[in-house]
């Protein structure tokens, strides 16, 4: 997986529900998009990615999502390994 393009999808993701005037509706949004868009190997590498310090290019909106919502996105895998 190329983590800056899923960064680069994944903000484009943000882009599209910042607009939502109720930001817990957005992240919520941004969340289930991810979830059934996006195969587990991307979602996994995506949350991965949260961790390392060049994911400050990941939009503010999008990272709050993963974070509040992580049981929508987490694998079974993902969720052994916690």
């Amino acid at each position: 997986m190329d983590i800056d393009n899923l960064v680069t999808m994944a903000n484009s993701i943000g882009d599209f529900f910042q607009s939502m005037p109720n930001p817990q509706e957005a992240r919520l949004g941004i969340a289930q998009h991810i979830g059934k868009f996006w195969e587990p190997r991307m979602r996994e590498a995506l949350i991965s990615h949260l961790a390392e310090a060049s994911s400050a290019q990941l939009h503010p909106l999008v990272r709050e999502a993963i974070q509040e919502h992580l049981d929508l996105l987490a694998t079974k895998k993902m969720v052994a390994r916690a």
